[in-house]
């Protein structure tokens, strides 16, 4: 196999979908800093660049007014077990357009791997964007992420970002996102991840409600075990007249895992509200013996509680 059949079948050994030989779905592969295929549909348009030694500068532009149909997959990877793959991106969403990107990153065989991702993200006016990020990593905890994203937002735009492990241990995650909201803008974020062995995970997101009626979600729901770590910061601002927005934290410790939990709200005007709720436990106890009354022994009844967290 070459390289784009090797990236694509690791993708969906690892649980992807297969999309990369539908016509009407919009893709691109990359491999380290390797550019292995791309395809776009109209209204889309894609440009990637070798910039410099395991770095890629990505472009990805909807047009103004395009509502693209299929969600397009971006699949990034490292095959090897050891390697580097950094990657800046530049996303504009111009006025009145539409997207999903599905944003697949491989790292199956990882053992000493770094992916680091930098994006600038600009959504114009009545735009929506959705971002769901999906990672597929090996058994050794040998990753570590690295993501930064700022997202400019104009009038009643709206985003909705979601990260999620999806196979295998977190390794080391360390991800940014904020966001600055214009009037009738609204953001949706949203983590679902699972750690265990002696797993890191450090999420901060902030948004800022800057415009009139802007509206903020930060939803995090974090599982540690064994000797894992999290540390999560939601920061949520509200300066203008009828912004709205709410924090929610809930992480799920057992063993030895540690969590904590920083929600931080600010309002600056007399209209706006913002509320927040966090809560680190270990697994509910009524849930736990409701379950295992019904044959399921104590591990199998904490894993089906905290599959149920991770899926809300």
């Amino acid at each position: 196999m070459n390289d784009y059949e090797m990236m694509v079948d690791a993708y969906k050994k690892a649980g992807g979908e297969d999309v990369f030989s539908n016509s009407d779905t919009a893709h691109m592969v990359l491999e380290q800093d390797k550019i292995l295929g791309k395809h776009e549909v109209e209204g889309l348009e894609i440009n990637a660049e070798k910039i410099k030694t395991n770095t890629i500068d990505v472009k990805l532009r909807i047009k103004k007014g395009y509502q693209i149909k299929n969600p397009v997959h971006m699949c990034f990877g490292v095959l090897p077990k050891e390697g580097l793959q950094k990657i800046l991106m530049d996303v504009n969403i111009e006025k009145d357009a539409y997207a999903k990107i599905m944003s697949d990153c491989v790292f199956p065989n990882a053992t000493e791997v770094k992916h680091v991702m930098k994006a600038n993200i600009h959504l114009g006016s009545n735009a929506h964007y959705e971002y769901e990020e999906n990672h597929f990593h090996g058994k050794t905890g040998g990753v570590e992420v690295v993501a930064k994203s700022n997202i400019e937002m104009d009038e009643g735009s709206e985003i909705l970002t979601l990260f999620t492990l999806r196979k295998g241990r977190v390794g080391k995650i360390d991800f940014d996102y904020e966001a600055d909201l214009a009037e009738n803008a609204k953001v949706e974020m949203l983590t679902r991840i699972s750690g265990y062995e002696d797993d890191q995970v450090k999420i901060r997101e902030a948004a800022r409600l800057n415009g009139r009626n802007a509206r903020g979600l930060l939803d995090s729901k974090i599982a540690m075990a064994d000797n894992a770590k999290a540390e999560v910061y939601n920061e949520l601002t509200a300066n203008a007249p009828d912004a709205k927005g709410h924090v929610d934290c809930t992480e799920i410790i057992k063993d030895n895992a540690i969590a904590r939990a920083v929600p931080i709200v600010e309002v600056s005007h007399p209209e706006a509200k913002v509320t927040h709720e966090a809560a680190i436990g270990s697994v509910d106890s009524d849930q736990l013996q409701t379950l295992m009354a019904r044959g399921l022994d104590e591990e199998e009844a904490s894993d089906l509680i905290i599959q149920g967290l991770l899926k809300g």
